[in-house]
């Protein structure tokens, strides 16, 4: 079949349910667009959860389930999807991440993923296990994750990437000083790459800092706009650039007010030598 993407159900529990969903549609010689029209959907959403690209609901698994004759087998398989380590639209993110041209992200709190090193992803996963937050085959998972992320950035062309991090992110300590130690040599090199730029933005910005949450707002390869935040149940992808505009003016705000990437690297460097 043209077009036919090959699957890995050994990538995820989203990817097995996207390969079962197919495999069974197949047994029947059903195309996606028949399926669709039994389910009361559109053949691109089912393409989306059969390629990974979309996470199945409950509702759509029960009514993939009914569509299919296949009793809760279905709605058993997404339970499974949802208990996953990663927030639902995610993944959906991710796919856009991995192509984008330019990347500009804002973090409170933690270093982002983008920047970690293998040790700090596994203290912060570490203590998310502890608080039964997550399993430890979970953290696996999102630790893993960070380490796909980040060799997806090695493409050409290279995409850019602009960092805003608030001071609570460098200052705060994660695990045993020598974790925080590496961490924060990674943050200086990667301020050295010829395609990132990275800032502080300090406390004393105050009220003057337009973001309170965490943002990511990406560029594609054909100049359209999409940003990606989260909240504490799901994350969120807004394609419709008009929509992101303001985010992109907001975030140049904070790069304008923020400390400059030498003053940063400083203060990054004062840090490891563990002065105020």
């Amino acid at each position: 079949m043209v077009n036919r993407k090959d699957l890995d159900p050994t990538a995820s529990p989203r990817a097995r349910f996207g390969q079962r969903l197919r495999e069974l549609r197949d047994e029947r010689g059903w195309t996606q667009d028949e399926l669709a029209e039994r389910m009361g959907c559109s053949g691109t959403h089912i393409s989306a959860v059969e390629t990974g690209r979309r996470s199945p609901t409950l509702r759509f698994a029960a009514s993939a389930d009914r569509a299919l004759g296949t009793g809760d087998r279905l709605q058993r398989q997404t339970r499974a999807v949802r208990h996953t380590a990663l927030l639902e639209g995610f993944s959906e993110y991710l796919t856009h991440e991995a192509r984008a041209a330019e990347i500009r992200l804002y973090e409170v709190g933690v270093i982002p993923g983008l920047l970690q090193t293998p040790e700090y992803a596994t203290t912060l996963e570490a203590d998310a296990v502890r608080r039964q937050a997550i399993t430890p085959d979970q953290a696996q998972e999102r630790v893993a994750l960070v380490a796909r992320r980040q060799a997806a950035l090695n493409r050409f062309p290279v995409p850019l990437l602009f960092v805003v991090l608030d001071e609570g992110c460098i200052r705060r300590p994660m695990g045993e000083p020598s974790v925080m130690d590496a961490q924060l040599e990674r943050l200086i090199n990667f301020a050295e790459l010829p395609n990132t730029t990275l800032q502080v933005a300090p406390f004393s910005m105050g009220a003057r800092r337009p973001f309170n949450l965490p943002i990511t707002v990406l560029t594609a390869p054909d100049r359209t706009l999409m940003s990606y935040a989260e909240s504490s149940q799901r994350g969120h992808l807004e394609r419709e650039s008009p929509s992101v505009l303001p985010h992109l003016t907001a975030y140049h705000q904070l790069q304008a007010e923020s400390l400059s990437q030498a003053a940063s690297v400083a203060m990054i460097q004062e840090l490891r030598k563990g002065t105020p």
